[in-house]
């Protein structure tokens, strides 16, 4: 996001660089043995270490996704063991007594022995279950795993339902917002809105005193053997395991995927020293698509649109691929017309989809956060670490320069095509700062709310990265609720604000609304962490605003 420091949402103290502004009972039975695997077969081969996994669904078909571990010291990263045969069964039942589809692949040191089988053949909003298996006589299995379809693309589809996560830093916390996710067998998909992984080297961010695990590599990452390191331990986390057996995960990228404030020619926490950018950027793409369950659709990108019948197109976006660098603070850079976030062709894409879009609701996961935000007149003591986590001076500007605060002339060119093409129901998806927020998003957010509100933006808190109260090591909702109301007395579009909680998301659509309920977790550090519901927000279809609802959707 910004430079180097600790991220957005949730616990633990300052890091030594600025990072941020990002800063049930079937899964049950899934997650048990996901977590035994590695501890099982560690020292044997072939084996699953890593898990299963499957994403990017479609009305006839998934993306089935595992890694083979063929021999002991055939590690993440270390380009050792053989080529090995995969088999993949796809069935009806978890017993594999219905077996629809089969195939083979190939787990080859080249793609560090992640695989990925694309299976067609599928019936529309259907739940499978899927396995792996390599040998012949008496054949390893990878654990089972649970998928679905998407319903079919002119289907009267009369719900759906997302799990939404994102910044799940391994080092400042455990990944318990995955295991309650995982636990939640009605969910159609989980979206995952970025920073998936930290890139730091162990004890940066969050600072060494606060790590509760250590990471692998302990270095910074930046060769592509060192990013699959990373990605394989965080395969490696059972709840994480767990999520990605229970549900498809549709995923998308922001910064630490790659490096602190990705941009399109670099990064903020890139030098000289680590090589060329380009050379580093390609080694954490590539890295990604071989761990992730992500179909391409474009070579290089994430962007890209999934339909969930006629009910929801989810518009999916890469905003560090293409992006100009981040503007100078009080820079008029951020109104340059020359500059971009989006680049131009993924926002003529992006405009043209929602235009066209048959569906009742028009998604859009986005990595940062479309709406502005003004700072407006905050207590020194609040004003300096808000400014570390959402990418500001300490001064205090109202532009966060890594957030589409930064490139207001794509944010006008988009919200004006929503008006003047009288676009309605767009629902902003948002991960990145570490906070929940609530907001309407005014065209002209000056002159709100004389200028009417376009769209709406849910953006969920982190799964584990630093937050306000991390930052500055205080009990929750203490010296932020003077941030929270400054925030809103200088924001009237922001509705809701938590700049104290951990956790995730769960939206439910349906063709009256939109409705995102917020939960948090007890504590980061704890692995056993409970998780209960604090708020909910919903947008009614044609209102183009948030309003509050006093109970979850059960």
């Amino acid at each position: 996001m910004t430079s180097r420091l600790p991220a957005a949402p949730i616990g633990a103290s300052t890091p030594s660089r600025r990072t941020v502004v990002k800063a049930a009972a079937a899964t049950a039975a899934l997650a048990a043995p996901l977590a035994a695997a590695p501890l099982a077969h560690a020292a044997e081969g072939p084996a699953f270490l890593h898990g299963v996994a499957s994403g990017d669904p479609l009305p006839d078909g998934v993306l089935l996704w595992t890694r083979v571990t063929p021999t002991p010291d055939a590690v993440p990263g270390s380009g050792k063991g053989p080529d090995v045969t995969v088999r993949w069964e796809v069935a009806e039942d978890r017993g594999f007594s219905r077996t629809v589809s089969s195939g083979s692949t190939t787990a080859r040191a080249a793609s560090d022995h992640t695989v990925k089988a694309d299976v067609r053949g599928l019936r529309p909003a259907t739940t499978y279950y899927f396995r792996f298996s390599v040998g012949d006589a008496s054949p390893a299995h990878s654990p089972v795993g649970r998928t679905r379809t998407t319903p079919a693309y002119d289907a009267t589809a009369h719900g759906v339902r997302f799990g939404v996560v994102s910044c799940a830093n391994w080092e400042a916390g455990y990944f318990s917002a995955y295991r309650h996710l995982a636990d939640r067998t009605e969910l159609d998909a989980v979206l995952h809105l970025g920073d998936y992984i930290y890139e730091y080297r162990s004890g940066e961010y969050p600072a060494a005193a606060n790590v509760v695990r250590q990471h692998e590599p302990r270095h910074e990452i930046v060769t592509l053997s060192d990013y699959r390191v990373r990605h394989g331990a965080h395969k490696t986390d059972p709840d994480a395991q767990a999520m990605h057996a229970a549900h498809p995960v549709i995923a998308i990228w922001d910064d630490h995927e790659f490096a602190d404030n990705t941009w399109s020619g670099g990064a903020g926490n890139h030098n000289a020293t680590e090589g060329p950018w380009a050379g580093r950027m390609a080694a954490a793409k590539q890295a990604y698509f071989e761990w992730m369950p992500v179909r391409p659709s474009t070579e290089g990108t994430v962007h890209r649109r999934i339909r969930f019948g006629g009910l929801a197109d989810l518009h999916l976006l890469d905003l560090r691929s293409f992006r100009s660098q981040q503007a100078g603070t009080g820079s008029g850079a951020v109104d340059d017309p020359d500059r971009t976030l989006t680049g131009r062709a993924q926002l003529d894409w992006l405009k043209s989809g929602l235009t066209s879009s048959g569906a009742a609701w028009k998604l859009v996961g986005t990595s940062v956060m479309i709406s502005p935000v003004a700072f407006g007149s905050l207590p020194a003591h609040l004003l300096a670490p808000l400014a570390e986590l959402v990418g500001l001076p300490k001064e205090g500007l109202a532009i966060n320069t890594d957030q589409w605060d930064g490139y207001t002339d794509d944010r006008k060119e988009l919200l004006a095509h929503l008006r003047d093409n009288k676009i309605q129901d767009t629902v902003f998806l948002t991960g990145d700062i570490h906070m929940a927020w609530a907001n309407n998003v005014p065209a002209r957010a000056a002159t709100y709310p004389l200028s009417p509100s376009v769209a709406t933006e849910f953006v969920v808190t982190s799964v584990s990265s630093d937050n306000l109260d991390d930052m500055l090591d205080v009990a929750p909702h203490t010296v932020s609720l003077a941030a929270v109301a400054a925030l809103k007395t200088a924001n009237r579009h922001v509705k809701w604000l938590d700049m104290d909680s951990h956790g995730y998301g769960v939206l439910d659509v349906t063709a009256e609304r939109a409705q995102m309920d917020y939960y948090t977790l007890s504590d980061r550090t704890d692995p056993e962490a409970t998780s209960s519901w604090v708020r909910s927000y919903r947008t009614l279809s044609g209102t183009q605003k948030v309003e509050r609802v006093h109970e979850p959707v059960r």
